[in-house]
Order: C-alpha cells, then structure tokens, then sequence
C-alpha cells in the first residue's frame, strides 16, 4: 500500500514543468560524494492495518497508571469531556500554525477569547497567544525586561529546574547574564535578593507556588525588585489562581506560566503551551501575536490582529522572539476548558487539588520516619523524607500508582482533584508496609 500522495504520471509532470528529467537533478547542487546512490536500509511498506497493529503492540509496552502522584510541572487533572471534543472538530484540529490568521474570523476569535481568559486569570491588561511552554515564557519574559543598560537577570533557585535551564540558554544565546537566587526553607531567600539587586539587573522571576509546593512571600519580593528599578516577572500555576491572588495583586510586571493544567493531557511532554500577560505599559515588548476586537465597515464585531511587535517577519534582524508558532490548538484547548469550568469550576478544581495534597501530607508524615522536609503553606505538593526510597517507590509503582518525584532531600509528592480518598488511602498503606518490613 503506497502513502505517496501523487502518481507517478502527476509526478513526471511536475518534473517536466521544472525542466528537469528525473528527481535527481533537484540536488544538482549538492556534491556527488554526500548524495546516496545507494538503496537505504529501511523496512518494507505495511498496509493501514499492518501499521495499527504494530503501534498497538508498542502502545501495550507503556505503563499507564491509575493513580498519579506526581506533578513537578506536568499535573493530572480531570478533563471534562467537551474540552477533548471540541478542539477535536476539523474545523480546528491542525498542526499547522495559522500564520495568515487574519484570512480567518474563527481563528482570530478563538485567540481574541483565549487572550480575554489569560488577562482574567492573571490580571493582567494584555496578553499574547501562547508560547510553546512554561519554561519558554519564562525565558521569553526575561528577555522582553532586558535592555542595553540592565542585561543580567535574577532567577528564584525555587524555580523549576526546567525553567532555570531554559532562561539560562537563553541568556547565553544572548550575551547576557542570569544569577540564581539562594533557597533558604524552601523558599527564596528574601535578604540575599536584596544584596543581588542592582542597577545592572533587569528583572527577578518567581515562580508561585515554586517548585517545592510552597507559597512565596510575592508581594515582599516584588516589593524588593521594584525599589531596585527591576521588573517582576511571576510564573504561577493557573489552576491555583482559582484560589490565590493574581500576579497583578502581588505587583508584578509580567505573568507567565505553564497552561497544560488547562485541559491538556499528559503526552510524554507534550505539546504544552506557555501563556504570557503583561501590562499596558509593557505591550510592545510582549513576544508573538496580539488579537484586537473592532467592527468592520458594516458596523459589525470582527477581529484582527492588533500587535505582532516582535515577529521575525515584522522586524527581522531586529526580532528578539524565536517564536515560530503560536501553538493555536493547544490555546484554543486551554480557552475551552476555562469556558467549560467557568470561575466556580476552576476554583473547585483548586479547592479540592489543596485538600487531598493536604491530606496526603498529614496521612504520610503519621508514618514513622516519614517528615514534612519544608514547612509553610504549600498549595498541591510538598516534599517529604522517605527512608528506602527506591523499595517504596517500586512498591507503589507495583500496585499502578506513581508515587512523587525524588528531588534533593526526600521526595515531591502531588495531588490534584483527580485522586480519590480510596486510592490517596491505599499510596499510603503500601507506604507503611514497605517501611515496617
């Protein structure tokens, strides 16, 4: 069974409208001793349901988990049905990036709308639509604060790892310098951001809750930078914000943040998408797309897009922004299940996600050599110490669950609306019995 596309008749066509006599003539260019005249050692073709069923057969060596303990960036909540079907109508569903998004109403419109939720989500005045991930936005915003006068940048060492690498790359790319701010309990310590601030650094970023579950003192910090003459950039979880205040309340410049929690199934990594506000002021500094509502020459409500400031296509060498897509499926997916769980939903999502981590906590650390290693209000994770660690793990993983993140110091554990008392009860019974052999 062929997967080419066109016939052999259509393709000497082409070949002859291109003047050329057969398809090697289209690397005349290239040198004879890096072109392959050689058969390639690939398999044989399959039919459709050869293909199906050998991806079934490896799909079956996957290890899927009933419950799911663990997030440090990647979380497991419940996705209404809706949120999976209606991204998934063929008027929506495509790889391809919607570079001439202003030929469509619908595509503008559903970024118009994602762009409305992030800038109520975060409190922010304005917001583009998407990044590829978290991490991106993080590393987008450091470079959006930066200028020929402030070129290094502060970073919580409560951040995520990933987030710390991906800025760091970053400003390596850039010429510009990235310092890590101490930990201290957990927590970023807020005396050695002060003796880090001044007139060379562009902006501080904290991540609330950071990586460690915990809540950052916020507003004492941006307080801090602002003194300083630096801008804030706080990276939040979006499923929190259903209950914490937003990143404008605690005084930030820029939001950004991981919007998978949003509705997006955990895929191996991916693909994620990073959402990224800002405030009016900071506009023309916001990396890719921003889409504006106005009327057309009937009078009517349409939309366009507004702002591309930093596109490589609007300044060229001058562009600062490697993005390349908008990621417009995953946003659209974000914006359907904020829609679907509406303000009630989502906080409820947040309520439930910090009772059952809470719970979790209190049931473990009854367990005797089992110890909360940070205290403090943390939101769905927390770290904890745990004695033969690899034996429990194993045991847990044993039984279909996946137990939390090892991290310096213990183990990150998670939990989110999606557990059940029933299975949070039964994490914690294989835990005790593994370490009362």
């Amino acid at each position: 069974m062929s997967y080419v596309p066109s016939t052999p008749a259509e393709r000497q066509q082409m070949l002859r409208a291109l003047g050329l006599r057969d398809f090697r003539e289209l690397y005349r260019d290239v040198p004879e001793e890096m072109l392959l005249d050689r058969e390639l050692d690939l398999p044989k073709g399959q039919s459709e349901l050869e293909v199906s069923r050998r991806m079934t057969q490896m799909a079956e060596k996957n290890t899927r988990f009933t419950t799911i303990l663990r997030g440090a960036g990647a979380y497991d909540h419940y996705i209404p049905a809706l949120v999976k079907s209606i991204p998934a109508k063929e008027e929506f569903l495509t790889a391809y990036t919607p570079y001439q998004a202003e030929m469509s109403q619908g595509v503008l419109q559903s970024i118009f709308e994602y762009q409305t939720m992030i800038c109520e989500l975060t409190g922010m005045d304005v917001s583009n639509a998407s990044v590829y991930d978290g991490a991106t936005a993080a590393a987008e915003a450091a470079a959006m604060c930066r200028d020929r006068k402030r070129r290094v940048t502060l970073i919580s060492g409560a951040a995520h790892p990933d987030v710390i690498n991906t800025v760091r790359t970053y400003c390596f790319g850039s010429g510009d310098e990235l310092r890590i701010v101490p930990v201290k309990d957990g927590k970023t310590d807020p005396e050695a951001l002060k003796a880090m601030l001044g007139p060379e650094v562009a902006s501080f970023y904290v991540q609330q809750p950071n990586f460690f579950g915990l809540f950052e003192d916020a507003r004492a910090l941006g307080e801090a930078v602002h003194a300083a003459g630096a801008l804030y950039v706080m990276g939040v979880n979006p499923i929190a914000l259903g209950l914490m205040k937003t990143p404008r309340d605690f005084g930030a410049d820029v939001a950004v943040g991981e919007g998978q929690p949003l509705g997006l199934p955990l895929g191996f990594g991916g693909p994620y998408l990073g959402f990224m506000a800002t405030t009016q002021k900071n506009m023309r500094k916001l990396p890719g797309r921003i889409v504006g509502e106005t009327v057309d020459s009937k009078g009517e409500r349409c939309y366009v897009l507004s702002l591309q400031a930093r596109e490589q296509h609007i300044r060229r060498e001058k562009a600062s922004s490697n993005i390349c897509s908008n990621e417009a499926l995953c946003a659209l997916t974000a914006a359907v299940y904020l829609s679907v769980m509406g303000p009630q939903g989502l906080r409820q999502a947040a309520e439930q996600s910090m009772a059952k981590a809470h719970y979790l906590q209190k049931a473990l650390c009854a367990i005797d050599g089992v110890e909360l290693v940070y205290p403090g209000a943390f939101f769905h994770e927390f770290v904890t110490t745990l004695p033969r660690q690899e034996e429990v793990l194993a045991a847990l993983e044993q039984a279909g669950i996946l137990g939390g993140l090892p991290v310096e110091g213990g183990v990150l554990w998670c939990a989110t609306e999606k557990q059940s008392r029933t299975e949070l009860d039964k994490a914690v019974a294989i835990v005790k019995e593994v370490l009362a052999q």
